[in-house]
């Protein structure tokens, strides 16, 4: 079976092509960044807009990859939430036309759980159940997954999502987007314990919130003015510290309230050195197994989308032209 999958839930304009394995064949990503730069995050009109003009080529670009042509595809599967109502709708669009056109079945996908799928293009024999940390711009959760379609919410986020407070912290301190990039490279030469910043959500509650952290850096900077040199590298560090910590501390609880050997870490974030580093090590004291993605995969793709899409396309299932987005589309 070849699949085609299609994403274009935020600012990644993708196409990707899946074999059985599921083995990626082809995949083709037009960044957005340089468009959001100047504004220090997604600005939602100007993605949808790029998307309508990328999402041709990236399709026949992932074709091209992998040597096969439009016919040859088996299925397709799209992001269909959640996400950005207008990005959403240019990717769901154009699967909906190219199903129609090529008589072919069409599954809507959920972006969260395709990012805990993603692993399997890696290790197609990592086992159910396990735990799933979903941690992005736009989500930070823990989910028990038992398999395909078979997900329970356990947490989220009440407010901001850790990639959120990246972000926006970065933006606070003048760095570039995308932030959480911007301050793990400031925080590889400072020293994480020079500012005590809160850790959210003490205690044994699973829930997590970051608001109350981002406020906590704004409140310094009022006070102490924009950090600079080294004092800057010891800002990200520290701040970085709170977040990781805070993530590995409640994935580490909710693991052992499940009765999990595994964790898998997803989503943007996962593709974070420092919360790679601390949840294998704390994993290990508690003789749990943790998996990330390969980085590549960590952030939005499509080849995560074909590979969930294929797994289902086998169940028979198919959407039809009835698909729609939905932007609050949830676990």
């Amino acid at each position: 079976m070849l699949v085609l999958g299609i994403e274009s839930s935020c600012d990644e304009c993708a196409a990707a092509i899946v074999g059985p394995g599921p083995k990626l064949l082809g995949q083709q990503v037009a960044s957005q960044i340089p468009i959001h730069l100047p504004y220090g995050g997604v600005v939602p009109e100007l993605a949808s807009r790029d998307h309508v003009r990328k999402i041709i080529m990236v399709v026949e670009q992932a074709l091209e990859q992998a040597g096969c042509s439009l016919e040859a595809i088996d299925g397709i599967g799209v992001t269909a939430g959640p996400g950005l109502i207008g990005s959403l709708l240019v990717g769901v669009t154009a699967a909906k036309a190219l199903a129609w056109s090529l008589a072919k079945p069409l599954v809507g996908i959920n972006h969260l759980e395709a990012h805990l799928h993603a692993i399997f293009l890696e290790r197609p024999q990592f086992e159910y159940p396990h735990l799933g940390l979903i941690v992005s711009g736009g989500h930070t959760c823990l989910v028990r997954v038992d398999g395909i379609g078979k997900l329970h919410l356990i947490s989220r986020t009440l407010d901001d999502a850790a990639g959120e407070a990246f972000d926006k912290v970065a933006k606070l301190l003048g760095l570039e987007y995308p932030g959480g990039v911007s301050i793990q490279r400031q925080g590889r030469s400072g020293n994480p314990a020079a500012i005590s910043f809160p850790r959210p959500m003490p205690g044994k509650r699973l829930d997590f919130s970051f608001s109350g952290l981002k406020t906590s850096a704004c409140v310094r900077v009022k006070k102490d003015g924009l950090p600079r040199g080294q004092a800057l590298k010891d800002f990200a560090a520290s701040f970085q510290e709170a977040i990781v910590d805070t993530l590995v501390k409640k994935t580490i609880m909710a693991a052992r309230k499940e009765r999990l050997t595994q964790i898998l870490v997803a989503g943007g974030v996962a593709a974070n050195i420092r919360l790679r580093d601390k949840m294998e090590a704390a994993a290990g004291q508690e003789e749990i197994e943790v998996a990330f993605p390969p980085i590549s995969m960590c952030t939005d793709n499509a080849a995560m989308v074909a590979a969930l899409s294929a797994a289902i396309l086998k169940t028979g299932r198919d959407d039809g032209l009835a698909l729609d987005a939905c932007a609050s589309m949830t676990i």
